[in-house]
């Protein structure tokens, strides 16, 4: 019987993933790791990519702490460089030559200007064309599943965003948070584009999108300690303090990507988030976003410009 969808779903309504072949992107910290090992706890083989090979083992050392028969495997992925993205995704269709879930969950937040290996603005770069890339670079495994997921990561930022088309990258004007917001309405973009060319090639793939609400995770202290923001003056001290109290814990942000992965009953380009007020707490329940995240139009520029600036060209066929 499939689960009801909405109120008072939790990890533990998870059913049976064995034999499911999963990957995980930023997954030795904070939401992905949830996301890894419960998707592992339930029978799932899960890769964690992580740009640190030595991060990705201890984590995995943490999760068998606790799951010692949990099939668990690192590959090393930097979503900030496109050779870096072909490797993995070369490195996995050759070992495993399976692919069931994708879940694009790292990300950055907040940043100063800064670009990745091929020039692009990093909240972008990294948060929308790294996982457009690596989607595109492993589509031909993807295709193959009888049901696959690609589960991507957005934020409830993403109702700031907005696609500025003749400046993506910022070079005119950046301001962090806007470029974030536009990253993170990229991601729901893409998510329905996907869908749309998935559907409409009869491939049996379902597109998702998920949003934690307001997670504790190592995202909101990055972008400032990049801007060398001192972490010990009062009015750091207090902001961390506010945050700890008012945001739900990463076992909790968690849930809607694994809600969003596993519901058997979900319907393609869902999104999912939390409940409760705002959406930035409780339960995992499909959610509302952006008429901005809606425009079909947008949707398609973004995914042919997307193409052209990644050189990834998705074959459905």
């Amino acid at each position: 019987m499939e689960p009801k969808l909405g109120y008072g779903w939790t990890e533990d309504k998870i059913g049976d993933l064995t034999g499911v072949t999963a990957i995980v992107t930023g997954a030795n910290s904070g939401l992905g790791f949830v996301t890894a090992a419960q998707l592992a706890a339930h029978g799932a083989s899960v890769t964690l990519a992580v740009r640190d090979a030595a991060r990705g083992e201890a984590a995995v050392e943490r999760m068998r702490d606790r799951l010692p028969d949990a099939d668990l495997a690192v590959g090393v992925l930097d979503l900030a460089s496109l050779d870096s993205i072909a490797a993995f995704a070369g490195r996995f269709a050759d070992s495993t030559g399976r692919l069931d879930l994708l879940v694009n969950n790292a990300g950055v937040m907040n940043l100063p200007q800064r670009q990745t290996a091929d020039g692009f603005e990093m909240q972008f770069g990294t948060n929308h064309l790294g996982h457009f890339a690596l989607t595109g670079r492993l589509l031909p495994l993807l295709t193959t599943s009888p049901d696959a997921r690609v589960v991507t990561l957005s934020s409830t930022v993403h109702r700031i965003g907005k696609m500025n088309f003749d400046d993506l990258m910022g070079a005119k004007r950046y301001r962090a948070w806007p470029a974030y917001g536009q990253s993170k309405l990229a991601n729901l973009l893409f998510t329905s584009e996907l869908q749309r060319r998935a559907t409409a090639a009869k491939v049996p793939l379902r597109a998702m999108a998920a949003h934690p609400g307001f997670a504790l995770t190592n995202l909101q202290s990055t972008g400032p300690a990049m801007r060398g923001a001192k972490t010990t003056t009062r009015r750091a001290r207090f902001t961390a303090a506010v945050i700890r109290e008012l945001a739900q814990p990463a076992v909790w942000g968690a849930l809607p990507t694994l809600y969003a992965a596993t519901v058997p009953g979900l319907a393609g380009n869902s999104f999912v988030g939390p409940e409760g007020f705002g959406q930035q707490h409780g339960h995992p329940v499909p959610v509302t976003r952006s008429k901005r995240s809606q425009n079909t139009e947008d949707a398609r520029r973004l995914w042919t410009e997307s193409e052209r600036l990644t050189g990834v060209t998705y074959a459905f066929a």
